[in-house]
């Protein structure tokens, strides 16, 4: 029985790109580890800006200095 963590910025996610995100990689479980996609469970975890660090940075500080999550 696959469980699947991911681990993502709280941004815009909305609930259709949250069933998206779940159904690409049930999709991929099913198709790579030949897995029942009844049996995969899937965990998303949104994080805050303050508690995600990237090159020594907090993310919110990071993005008042203009830093990009590298949304489309």
């Amino acid at each position: 029985m696959p469980f699947i963590k991911v681990d993502v910025l709280r941004e815009d996610l909305n609930r259709e790109t949250k069933q998206q995100l779940i159904r690409k990689i049930s999709e991929a479980v099913t198709s790579v580890l030949n897995k029942d996609p009844h049996l995969t469970h899937i965990v998303i975890n949104e994080i805050e800006d303050d508690n995600w660090g990237y090159a020594g940075e907090q993310v919110s500080v990071l993005k008042e200095q203009g830093f990009s999550t590298g949304k489309k």
